[in-house]
């Protein structure tokens, strides 16, 4: 049923296309975050604590691993802190988002997200997932899932589809 409120007024409508389009539509791809000097945005991964996983998401995903150090005067100042899901390494990521709350990271630093990688396969414990929305309730926070290749260090394949956000952030191409 097509009603006309142009013709009920009295003038003739506009003629436009139909578009009629059936199954998923794909959402145009967002172009990677862009620094001031137009090319493409870099990221400094720096742990909140050993064993977070910095080393490999700086080879997966591209970027400058730091390990557990603030980057340097040559690095990146755009920050991804980086953590395990496990209870260390959520109290970890929030101890150091607090510490850039205050102002006490380095100067000319900028947080950009917190990267959490998981430290088993499966769902969260309750108590984790709580932790997790707590962060989420103060900055950005990527999700990367558990990949048993990279823990047998193939690194070589595509990173996780449940991270496309994480992959667009970074401007590393699927």
């Amino acid at each position: 049923m097509r009603t006309d409120m142009h013709v009920q007024q009295g003038r003739r409508p506009q003629p436009g296309p139909e578009i009629w389009i059936r199954g998923p539509v794909a959402l145009p791809e967002e172009p990677p975050p862009l620094a001031a000097g137009g090319a493409p945005r870099r990221f400094s991964w720096v742990g909140t604590h050993g064993g977070a996983g910095v080393s490999t998401l700086a080879a997966v995903y591209g970027g400058h691993d730091c390990g557990r150090n603030w980057p340097g005067p040559a690095d990146p100042p755009s920050v991804l802190l980086v953590a395990r899901t496990h209870a260390a390494g959520l109290a970890a990521a929030l101890g150091t988002v607090e510490v850039f709350r205050r102002g006490e990271a380095p100067h000319g630093l900028d947080l950009d997200a917190v990267v959490l990688v998981a430290d088993a396969p499966g769902r969260l414990p309750r108590p984790l997932a709580e932790r997790v929305k707590v962060i989420e309730s103060v900055i950005d926070v990527y999700r990367v899932p558990w990949v048993p290749a990279w823990r047998l260090g193939d690194l070589s394949g595509q990173p996780p589809r449940e991270t496309d956000a994480l992959t667009r952030l970074t401007g590393r191409a699927r």
